[in-house]
């Protein structure tokens, strides 16, 4: 009776009070009587009814604005691909996608599906939601400031940053003197309109040149530090400059600005002297995430719209405030990391799109349908690179650097992205910038930003100075090379454990690197060391207990499969040894209805498929990531399916095909090295049909007793499999075991799938 109980109790509860409830509806209803209840009859079908309400539903303010969300993050996502896939910033296809979904295009070609996206009066909430998103931004690029290096190594910085800045800037106001007659509002000052285009001209996207270092791989070197201090002393100069210019804008004359510059001033003094050591002494009480409670997010949070709020109202815009209010956070980097994945995810993949596209639906490329205008939008780009690249470069020239790192200094400091967009957007709001000069400098953001990448390679061709992707003892040619590549530092233990296991008794004749790549987009500068040491502190630990010498080779990276294939490749290595990754969609319900649409909405498939090109290992049981790997790797590749690993004492290899010969190779290895105990399954009777593939088992059996056996079993029992620590499998044989959904296959030891070249 008791397991009855419950059902009882949840039947006569939820019946008894349903019941209930019905009753007062009835009696409720005899209350109506003698009141004026209108009945609406619309001479309708309940399903034209229901259609009505459905269009009614769709065309909601709210609902509006949540398509419009998912739109743009959708395409922002499948832009960003595009553009890390050919070596550029993902900014560059955000903004990219921005213009497409404006007017420039998909307004232009399909003009009744973008007013319905984007009716003009739902433009207000998304610009509202694009200025939060921006606000969230730059605070966190306030928080990526190290003033410490700003302080330590500003002396060449500061003269290279500020004549990156005046010399633009001085191009800027010339140009502007020229288009002032022909392209300014008719109600703007030239003052206003002049100083305007002087600060687009000289501003750099200080976040995106720290990505660009790290991808290079120069943040360690001194022209990656004087890169990152230039454009750390480039942002707060450039925004001290914006605010005095907004601040003369709104004002109306230089005079009556002064009070406003004057307050921000007072501004500044108070947050530097007042807050400031408030929020460190907060900080420094609550430096771990167990102590960083609610209270404590709120007075940072209350700071930072504070802040944005008191800048707005003095008259230098919020997002100076935003700024400001992440300069001054405490210094301590875990306490800054932990701010920053708290902001940063929501500003970044959520509401900073909205703004590149808010951008997109300004531009108006259209405008330009005259050659002159195209003309005047090729100066402006050329005074942009002019100003910028060669101010810098020879700026850098003048304090002592040579000519190479002189010009890549320029090169990146040329680089505008968001920061461009967000200084354009201000001018266009004041009214400052006409809609063709908009377009044109929203152009002139795209093509220094795209730029960058390209003048990078050329300056490196030029000056042939190319730095190797490997370590310069992992060139040897007489070693044995195992490169180790992983992402969670536990997998890369147990990549490690199964290298030595190969190489255990090689002594000074074998080389094991581990590499560790992770996404630009994921880390940020400042922290890239701790992060770095953090993620090769176990392998460190682990190969200490093998008595095991390895290299560690650390990178950011845009395209992390094809970097690994690099490194791998140019390497020359003997082995390259992964981990296997798991689909997002394995094992769902989505994966199963929609099986076939996700190698569809998958740009690479997608790009393949209209290439024509076959996938080299289309049906293979992997993620997306390794397949990727194991195409464009030229050395052989082995893929671990970690389930604990830890020693190598039994080892089965399944037999399924004459071309599983090359294991046995791999089988001596662990005999060899760790005195293992292999056994061989002849599960297809090929070895019994092939007397050579015999022969190369009985030398081994003969030169190393007991420690090599041939089993002809057909099938295999669970007790086998427990006695295993390991299974070895070529990756064809792998995939005809995966399509016949072996029985056994669920119940097999850590697995090494390796692929020959």
């Amino acid at each position: 009776m008791k397991k009855y109980r419950n059902s009882i109790f949840y039947i006569t509860t939820i019946g008894g009070f349903s019941a209930l409830m019905y009753w007062t509806i009835l009696l409720g209803a005899k209350l109506e009587q003698g009141r004026n209840i209108a009945v609406h009859e619309s001479g309708k079908s309940q399903w034209a009814e229901f259609i009505d309400a459905l269009v009614h539903n769709l065309e909601h303010p709210l609902a509006i604005l949540l398509a419009q969300i998912v739109t743009i993050i959708l395409v922002a996502r499948v832009f960003g691909w595009a553009a890390r896939k050919i070596g550029q910033p993902t900014v560059i296809g955000e903004m990219i996608a921005g213009i497409v979904l404006g007017p420039s295009l998909i307004g232009l070609y399909f003009p009744e599906f973008s007013a319905a996206l984007f009716p003009t009066q739902s433009l207000g909430n998304l610009q509202f939601l694009s200025q939060i998103g921006l606000i969230l931004f730059m605070y966190v690029v306030g928080m990526e400031l190290d003033l410490n290096v700003l302080r330590n190594k500003a002396q060449d910085a500061i003269v290279v940053s500020h004549a990156s800045i005046i010399f633009p800037f001085t191009l800027g106001l010339g140009l502007a003197y020229f288009l002032y007659e022909s392209f300014a509002p008719q109600n703007i000052q030239f003052s206003s309109f002049g100083l305007f285009i002087g600060i687009a001209m000289s501003i750099t996207a200080f976040p995106v040149l720290a990505r660009i270092v790290q991808e290079r791989g120069i943040h360690k070197t001194r022209l990656g530090t004087i890169a990152i201090t230039c454009a750390a002393a480039d942002d707060i100069t450039a925004w001290c400059l914006l605010a005095a210019v907004i601040a003369i804008v709104k004002a109306g004359s230089f005079t009556s600005s002064l009070y406003v510059i004057l307050l921000a001033v007072g501004y500044v003094f108070l947050m530097i002297k007042v807050v400031r050591p408030f929020l460190k002494q907060v900080g420094d009480l609550h430096t771990s995430r167990e102590h960083m409670s609610k209270p404590i997010v709120g007075i940072f949070f209350l700071t930072l719209i504070i802040s944005s709020y008191i800048t707005e109202v003095i008259g230098i815009h919020a997002l100076f405030g935003a700024f400001m209010a992440g300069a001054i956070m405490p210094e301590n980097v875990k306490f800054r990391n932990i701010f920053i994945e708290k902001v940063e995810d929501v500003a970044m993949v959520l509401l900073l799109p909205l703004f590149f596209v808010f951008t997109g639906l300004r531009t108006q490329i259209g405008l330009l349908n005259d050659i002159y205008l195209w003309k005047i939008a090729g100066a402006i780009i050329l005074v942009a690179v002019t100003g910028k690249f060669l101010g810098s470069a020879l700026a850098a020239k003048f304090v002592g650097q040579s000519w190479k790192d002189s010009l890549t200094l320029g090169a990146l400091m040329n680089t505008r992205g968001l920061m461009e967009l967000v200084v354009l957007n201000i001018g266009y709001d004041l009214g400052v910038l006409s809609p063709e000069i908009f377009a044109m400098m929203v152009i002139m953001a795209l093509v220094t930003t795209f730029m960058t990448g390209p003048a990078l390679d050329l300056i490196n061709w030029i000056f042939k100075s190319r730095k190797e992707e490997t370590p310069e003892e992992v060139g040897q040619p007489d070693k044995f090379k195992i490169l180790i590549s992983f992402g969670h530092p536990e997998r890369g233990r147990s990549l490690l454990r199964l290298a030595n296991s190969f190489i255990r008794k090689l002594n000074e004749n074998v080389s094991v690197t581990a590499l560790h790549l992770t996404a630009s987009n994921e880390l940020h500068h400042y922290n890239e060391a701790e992060y770095e040491r953090e993620s090769f502190a176990p392998l460190i630990s682990e190969a200490q207990g093998l008595n095991q010498k390895i290299t560690t080779l650390f990178k950011t990276s845009n395209d992390i499969d094809s970097d690994i294939a690099e490194v791998a490749n140019n390497g020359d290595y003997d082995l390259l040894l992964i981990g296997v990754g798991q689909s997002i969609f394995e094992g769902s319900l989505l994966g199963k209805v929609l099986g076939f649409t996700t190698r569809i909405i998958n740009p690479g498939k997608l790009l393949n498929t209209v290439t024509g090109k076959k996938d080299m290992i289309e049906d293979s049981p992997f993620d997306e990531r390794t397949k990727m790997i194991l195409s464009k790797t030229k050395v052989p590749v082995g893929i671990l399916i970690d389930k604990g690993l830890h020693n190598t004492d039994n080892v089965f290899i399944p037999f399924l095909s004459q071309d599983d010969t090359f294991l046995i190779q791999y089988s001596q290895k662990f005999i060899s090295n760790t005195g293992s105990q292999v056994t061989i399954l002849d599960t297809a009777g090929q070895i019994k049909a092939n007397p050579a593939i015999n022969e190369i088992i009985t030398v081994i059996g003969q030169a190393t007793p007991n420690h090599i056996s041939l089993l002809d079993e057909k099938v295999i029992d669970k007790e086998f499999l427990k006695q295993q620590s390991l299974m070895l499998i070529s990756l064809e044989s792998w995939k005809k075991l995966v399509v016949m959904k072996s029985q056994w296959l669920p119940n097999a030891p850590s697995t090494l799938i390796l692929a020959e070249k």
